[in-house]
């Protein structure tokens, strides 16, 4: 019987692809959790980049990374391309909140499962701790059709 806890294809919104490298790999022959990260980073930003059509860097308002975190349920490595799924649990008035599939393989079950918060600032405030800023409508426009009901 299925993890009731682990996600499944059906979870996500949208997909992209991502290649493993041989130095994706740790000592013990799977990915390095490092490695997570960087994808489930690139996911959002690709997607908000591909949505907009625009540089995402150039906008008034930028996302920083205010969260990231992730569960693993089983292994994944080189040489096996995986698929990343994105789906939004919740946008508000200056944060969105991700959460990243990462499949390998045929298998309709979640390898793992990141979550990311991008908070909003204005694009000359990103280093010094200002407070938030409004979600850019054009960013807003690329987010809401990822959000999922709860249930």
């Amino acid at each position: 019987m299925p993890d009731q806890d682990r996600p499944t294809r059906a979870d996500y919104v949208v997909w992209r692809q991502a290649t493993t490298r041989w130095a994706d790999d740790d000592v013990y022959g799977h990915m390095n959790n490092a490695r997570y990260f960087e994808l489930i980073d690139t996911a959002v930003n690709a997607h908000l980049a591909d949505a907009t059509g625009i540089d995402i860097r150039t906008l008034p308002a930028v996302g920083v990374v205010a969260e990231v975190s992730c569960r693993y349920f089983r292994e994944v490595g080189y040489p096996e391309p995986i698929d990343l799924g994105l789906v939004v649990d919740r946008v508000g008035r200056s944060s969105v909140i991700y959460r990243i599939g990462i499949f390998q393989g045929e298998g309709d079950e979640a390898a793992a499962e990141g979550r990311f918060v991008h908070v909003y600032v204005a694009n000359t405030d990103r280093h010094d701790g200002r407070p938030s800023t409004p979600i850019p409508d054009v960013i807003r426009a690329a987010v809401e059709p990822l959000v999922v009901p709860q249930g």
